[in-house]
């Protein structure tokens, strides 16, 4: 259904992003950072069988449109519970029941299972930001008070969209990832230069084992890779999931990293190992995206307990191909435990929520500046941890 709004504007709302025209949406999502908010990848997250209402993502995206031509949209998913988002607002639901106040559904932003900064409000350059941002708030939060929806949440916000969203009331919550930056290197072992004398060592050795299991490294991107390693990726990441148990957070199907192939390689790129022993098929690969000056680490996994592989397929390797293609960011994905001895400080990223529940609302606003006191404690103490010869910078809020 689509609402009347000032001269010549309306608002719609869509179960399926392909009810969308493809150029139109991607004349608004190309020129960004990010490749997570594009139509391919978003509707093959749809098509594929990953981002559905069976399994908890219920897409309902935002659209603006003026004239019938699309000005602005906002990729959405209604949400029946939290997994797959990598903020973890399980306390706030716990708080809501206890409450007795019903926490899902919740409507979300971001690109499913993608732990990446960059998500935000897609608004044509010529548009007034902040004055489109606040209609499609206003929608949003009448639907959600129609509905009867706990809370709006954005996830993984674009910088300067942040300041934006939160002149629109939201409250942002502070969180960080491990990022990797191009300090002006040019080389491989100017990057190993970064790193104190043990730490220098210690990469040397890791890349050496994976040398002396006989295995050869190789990245390819776009029309370099062939069909069949979509479907060998889908297998290692599924092995990997199911090595985790319930922590392994499968959330993709096969079919979605067949639909990559035909549609969306360009931004594809896999580091295959390759074993002396037969070059047929890797026994292990990771699985990166690229844009513009942005490297981003999905997944990986194997069919052998490799002794350093993880570490060189998912970081050394992906590193210094970004060296040689001009890569300034590398977001390698969640968690940290191995990424930070490997040159990825911590950088704070931000969520930004509203809560319909005048109680969730007060509590959220009372706690939230203590909450992320303690967080920005903690990214300076990771990064008073690195194994640099020199501290980085503390990043700050």
């Amino acid at each position: 259904m689509v609402h009347p709004l000032k001269a010549g504007y309306s608002v719609a709302w869509t179960s399926k992003i392909s009810e969308i025209p493809q150029a139109e949406w991607d004349s608004l999502a190309l020129p960004l950072a990010t490749p997570f908010l594009e139509w391919e990848w978003l509707n093959n997250m749809e098509t594929s069988g990953s981002a559905i209402a069976r399994a908890g993502w219920l897409p309902n995206h935002l659209t603006v449109w003026h004239n019938q031509q699309l000005v602005a949209a906002a990729p959405l998913y209604l949400k029946s519970h939290s997994y797959g988002e990598f903020v973890f607002d399980h306390q706030w639901a716990d708080l809501a029941g206890r409450l007795g106040i019903q926490y899902y559904p919740k409507l979300l932003g971001m690109s499913p299972f993608t732990p990446a900064e960059g998500y935000r409000f897609l608004i044509a350059p010529h548009l007034d930001e902040d004055e489109i941002t606040g209609l499609m708030v206003n929608a949003i939060d009448h639907f959600c008070e129609r509905n009867k929806i706990s809370g709006a949440h954005f996830l993984y916000v674009d910088p300067q969209w942040r300041k934006v969203i939160e002149r629109q009331g939201f409250t942002t919550w502070l969180h960080h990832s491990y990022i990797w930056e191009n300090n002006g290197f040019q080389t491989f072992d100017d990057y190993l230069a970064n790193f104190n004398a043990n730490q220098r060592r210690n990469i040397k050795r890791e890349r050496k084992a994976v040398e002396k299991a006989s295995l050869r490294l190789v990245t390819l991107t776009g029309d370099e890779i062939p069909h069949p390693l979509f479907s060998r990726m889908y297998h290692f990441y599924e092995n990997t999931c199911d090595k985790f148990g319930w922590w392994g957070s499968k959330y993709l199907t096969k079919r979605f990293f067949e639909q990559l192939h035909h549609n969306y390689k360009h931004r594809v790129l896999f580091v295959c190992a390759y074993s002396e022993l037969d070059e047929r098929m890797p026994v292990g690969m990771s699985f990166c995206l690229t844009k513009g000056d942005r490297l981003y680490g999905r997944y990986w996994g194997s069919s052998q307990e490799i002794d350093c592989l993880h570490f060189d397929a998912c970081y050394y390797t992906p590193i210094e191909w970004a060296i040689n293609n001009g890569i300034q960011i590398f977001d390698p994905g969640a968690g940290g435990r191995h990424k930070k001895r490997r040159g990825f400080p911590a950088k704070a990223n931000h969520s930004v929520h509203r809560f319909y529940n005048p109680r969730l609302s007060q509590i959220l606003r009372s706690y939230i500046n203590e909450v992320n006191e303690m967080e920005q404690r903690e990214i300076e103490a990771i990064n008073q941890d690195l194994p640099f010869s020199e501290a980085p910078p503390t990043i700050s809020l």
